[in-house]
């Protein structure tokens, strides 16, 4: 090659999916044998294979993530926007990713996936499209000439091509714009500082519809697409991790009484959640049952009146103090075990303040420090005769709620993978920028070619990540079944995110490990996204499931 550009390069990755598509059949029918009883699969066997089941989920995320990649790059071909940056994004992601599901894939720093975990010898990659990829795809050249790209393009805040329509490019460059003013020049005081995010800011985003973005324009909303809401999670994540999830409650809330309130519910409480009128929060998890939802212990007793009276304790809630409502996940039914006996409940609560953060009646609070994800504060609660109303029921039917917060997955994850997106999306420029201005050894840091490498490798796994989550996004909006899509974007997305801040805290050598230094901060918001919203373990157990079921 004369060029850091591998000729014919669609025709290459597209000859390249077919065998990716055969290798992974082949791995899920091994897999599938082991973990199967009868025609059913074994919660025990699955358990007993599930370093087999888990390399599955990545092999399978991988397969996607290439196939969506390509399908971006056949788009902007097509559209004659298929750039050397694009060209050269779409080769190096190629190349590693093919050579990772060869060698081992990264499941966390010191976890690979391998095919022989699942059974495989890999023969079926053995092709000349995968083997020119492999060896030409990510190498020096590549990563040096994309990193000069990037420097000539240094201000923008997405490298290459994202293939988003007009009208969605327009929302990203408003939420930009404004994470660019309002966000990013405060973030780091408000995260050192343990400070909530100001209310005027919560206003101005009400203002500009984030609240309700997605809400049915009937009932206040602005009717925009699961695409948008993507779109401007990404871009507030990117000023802070913070102010990105401020909407992700009442996308939780807006999601559960769509798809389970009564007609009066939906037009009660959507108005004054898409106008923040109301804030709400969720209120799921507890002490000792994480992601074992089915064995939540906290109990809602309906008394004479047909009310109920809550009781027990929930932890990890965010942003409990000031708000007005939370949907909260309860058992109604004593003498049952599992998920069967829960129901949701819209549970009014009287916003507190610094001095008095729980001031409604039967319900109590302590604050957990964290190391970050702050701005609004992380809770454990306590409920000892908490009184909701029987109205407030979701759906007016008991038993339900775990089919009703099941529904809001989808959704729920493909905004997390967004703000994973942001996040990665906020180390690169903070890497990227200090890499050009610090100097040593008489040139700056990106002209070291283990500098360089790593912010190529950072533009290029974020447009993976970014690919990936607007598919399943796209299915969204057309009504298609998207848990198993939308889980893969969580769970590639939390791992390029950390993968993001630690590479680049690495390039700001022992200034990283400043606290006055941005990064610092970056590292520790990264770090949750791959906990919540179901952990790397738990999303790669239920993609499994899926995937052999």
């Amino acid at each position: 090659m004369t060029s850091a550009l591998i000729d014919n390069l669609l025709d290459l990755t597209g000859a390249a999916l077919a065998p990716v598509e055969a290798t992974f059949d082949a791995a899920k029918e091994n897999v599938r044998a082991r973990v199967l009883d009868g025609d059913r699969v074994s919660g025990a066997k699955l358990e007993e294979h599930q370093a087999a089941a888990h390399a599955l989920s990545w092999l399978a995320t991988y397969a996607e993530s290439l196939r969506q990649m390509n399908a971006w790059a056949g788009r902007l071909n097509d559209a004659g926007r298929f750039g050397e940056m694009e060209k050269l994004i779409l080769q190096i992601a190629f190349g590693e990713y093919l050579a990772q599901m060869k060698g081992g894939m990264m499941m966390s720093q010191n976890e690979m996936a391998r095919l022989s975990d699942m059974g495989v010898d890999g023969a079926t990659l053995d092709t000349d499209a995968i083997k020119a990829l492999v060896a030409n795809g990510n190498n020096q050249a590549a990563r040096t000439r994309l990193v000069e790209l990037m420097q000539d393009n240094a201000g923008h805040a997405t490298f290459g091509a994202t293939g988003l329509d007009e009208e969605l490019e327009m929302i990203r460059e408003q939420f930009r714009r404004y994470a660019d003013e309002r966000v990013t020049p405060n973030a780091h005081e408000w995260h050192l500082k343990d400070d909530y995010i100001p209310l005027e800011i919560l206003e101005e985003l009400a203002e500009m519809g984030v609240f309700g973005l997605t809400i049915p324009e009937e009932y206040g909303g602005l009717g925009l697409t699961k695409a948008s809401m993507v779109v401007v999670s990404e871009e507030l994540s990117r000023g802070y991790i913070g102010v990105g999830s401020l909407g992700t409650r009442s996308e939780i809330a807006a999601e559960l009484i769509l798809a389970g309130g009564t007609d009066e519910q939906k037009e009660q409480w959507l108005p004054k959640i898409s106008s923040a009128e109301i804030l709400p929060t969720a209120v799921f998890t507890e002490p000792n049952t994480g992601s074992d939802l089915g064995s939540l212990r906290t109990r809602a007793v309906k008394n004479a009146d047909g009310d109920y009276e809550v009781t027990g304790n929930k932890t990890w809630i965010t942003h409990a103090a000031r708000t007005h409502v939370m949907t909260l996940l309860a058992r109604t039914d004593p003498d049952s075990k599992d998920h069967r006996g829960l129901s949701m409940f819209l549970a009014e609560k009287t916003p507190g303040d610094d001095e008095n953060p729980f001031p409604t009646d039967g319900m109590t609070g302590g604050e957990i420090e964290v190391l970050g994800y702050r701005g609004m504060k992380e809770f454990e609660l306590g409920f000892d005769g908490f009184k909701v109303k029987g109205e407030n029921l979701l759906g007016g039917e008991e038993g339900q709620g775990f089919k009703q917060l099941m529904k809001t997955f989808e959704a729920a994850r493909i905004q997390t993978a967004a703000r994973a997106i942001g996040v990665a999306q906020n180390a690169l420029e903070i890497g990227m920028q200090y890499a050009e201005d610090r100097k040593q050894f008489g040139k700056s840091l990106i002209n070291f070619p283990r500098v360089a490498n790593k912010l190529a490798m950072m533009a290029v796994e974020i447009m993976v990540a970014r690919q990936l989550t607007y598919f399943s996004a796209w299915e969204k909006d057309h009504d298609q079944r998207c848990d198993l899509e939308a889980g893969m974007a969580k769970l590639l997305g939390a791992r390029i995110a950390w993968a993001c801040a630690d590479n680049a805290l690495q390039i700001h050598g022992g200034n990283g490990f400043a606290l006055e230094y941005q990064i610092s901060r970056v590292l520790c918001d990264a770090r949750i996204l791959n906990i919540f919203e179901g952990a790397a373990e738990i999303q790669a157990q239920v993609i499994a499931r899926r995937l052999l079921g």
